[in-house]
């Protein structure tokens, strides 16, 4: 009895060692796979403007342009796919690019300067310290940048006096709230660091911009 339970145990052993060997061995072919099946877009900015843009794919905020290579590339599926390119002041950049399997699209962005866009002749300064640097920022209700261009030394928000909202909001973390109530010439900063959580819990704001 002995004898067998041993066989047995032995015999499970392997057959646990061969469905292993057998998943570690299929695995980069399954990666190449997906590979050949995705589609990737590349970005490209000709100013700082758009280089520091947020962009949306079919409605999904996924980063700032400059950052979307690497392990951060866009990487789709075959289609037809929507891609708004979006800085506060400017007129939104729409393109509908068609990817290809296993295809490298570039997606080339210039942004016109809203002809509606005012700037306060009196202001206050707001400055942001948020983590992670990337996450969209949006003033009462209005998508304005990401986080990174309004922190450290040289870089803040003019706003006009008064109470405004902040939203800081990325895929994957909750939505950070505040409000700030400025004087005219007053400056003041707003610090966090964005708790880990779920898509789900993002408003519909960082889903689709607000046009």
């Amino acid at each position: 009895m002995l004898y067998l339970t041993a066989s047995l145990t032995l015999r499970l052993r392997l057959a646990t060692l061969l469905i292993w060997t057998v998943a570690l061995l299929s695995a980069p072919k399954i990666v190449g796979a997906q590979n050949q099946v995705m589609g990737e877009l590349e970005f490209e900015g000709k100013t700082k403007l758009e280089q520091d843009a947020g962009v949306w794919v079919d409605g999904n905020y996924v980063g700032y342009l400059k950052e979307l290579k690497g392990n951060k590339k866009v990487s789709l599926l075959p289609g037809q796919h929507e891609v708004i390119v979006r800085q506060s002041g400017y007129l939104d950049s729409v393109q509908k690019v068609v990817v290809q399997p296993g295809e490298k699209r570039l997606v080339s962005v210039t942004l016109r300067l809203a002809p509606t866009a005012v700037v306060p002749s009196v202001t206050a300064t707001l400055k942001l310290n948020i983590k992670p640097s990337r996450a969209a920022v949006f003033l009462d209700e209005k998508y304005v940048g990401h986080a990174g261009e309004f922190g450290g030394k040289f870089r803040s928000m003019k706003i006009s006096p008064g109470k405004h909202k902040v939203r800081v909001e990325l895929p994957g973390y909750r939505t950070f709230l505040t409000e700030v109530d400025l004087l005219a010439n007053q400056e003041t900063e707003v610090k966090t660091e964005l708790v880990v959580g779920s898509i789900e819990q993002n408003t519909p704001i960082i889903k689709k911009p607000d046009s």
